[in-house]
């Protein structure tokens, strides 16, 4: 069973139930509420998982309630499901970031895929986000002179360049390369490069 839930929103107890029974279904874990209210007052901004819901509902509809979620900025994806005549309330959602959008009736394998593609999504970013903390945190670790031979390592100098770039002997360079790689957790310099660009660093090339 997926460890990120599958949040589901709609004031239908029917439609929640049908859907809680197809996802759980495929493995993974749902959570319901019948409102987006209810839904805001327990999820915290950092909480993983893929967000479906209805676009019409009493309260805050779907489109108020993506909107809201931008301003907390919450992270995971969201499925928003039309009914007839909503396209144009679709598309603004997809234009404001939503994942996609399913038509009802809809068809059970369309929205289970889209929901995989959400927690895939969620799980990629998530990824991402502890990668660059640990690279930053790698970061944080070097001196400032191995800062300097990181800058020139990442856009392609060569030893003997940096060597001359910061009037040190070759040999010097080599040393601090191989500090630089190990503080990093670099076993080549496409890692290092990888890091670099995780931890925010700004490769003029």
């Amino acid at each position: 069973m997926s460890k990120a839930p599958v949040f589901i929103i709609d004031d239908d107890a029917v439609v929640r139930d049908s859907l809680r029974a197809l996802i759980e279904s495929a493995g993974f874990q749902v959570i319901d509420y019948e409102s987006a209210a209810s839904f805001l007052a327990e999820v915290s901004q950092v909480t993983l998982g893929c967000l479906i819901t209805d676009i019409r509902m009493p309260g805050m509809d779907g489109l108020a309630l993506q909107q809201e979620l931008i301003k907390r900025k919450f992270q995971m994806p969201v499925i928003v499901i039309t009914g007839h005549g909503d396209v144009p309330l679709a598309v603004r959602a997809m234009k404001a970031g939503a994942l996609d959008f399913i038509e009802k009736p809809f068809d059970d394998e369309v929205l289970l895929s889209s929901v995989r593609r959400g927690i895939e999504r969620e799980q990629k970013t998530q990824e991402q986000a502890s990668l660059a903390g640990v690279a930053t945190e790698n970061l944080g670790a070097l001196t400032a002179r191995e800062r300097q031979v990181l800058d020139l390592l990442i856009v392609g100098h060569a030893n003997k360049v940096i060597a001359h770039e910061l009037d040190i002997s070759p040999r010097t360079v080599e040393v601090h390369r191989g500090r630089v790689m190990e503080k990093m957790g670099a076993r080549n310099l496409s890692d290092l490069v990888r890091s670099a660009l995780a931890a925010g660093i700004d490769i003029g090339i």
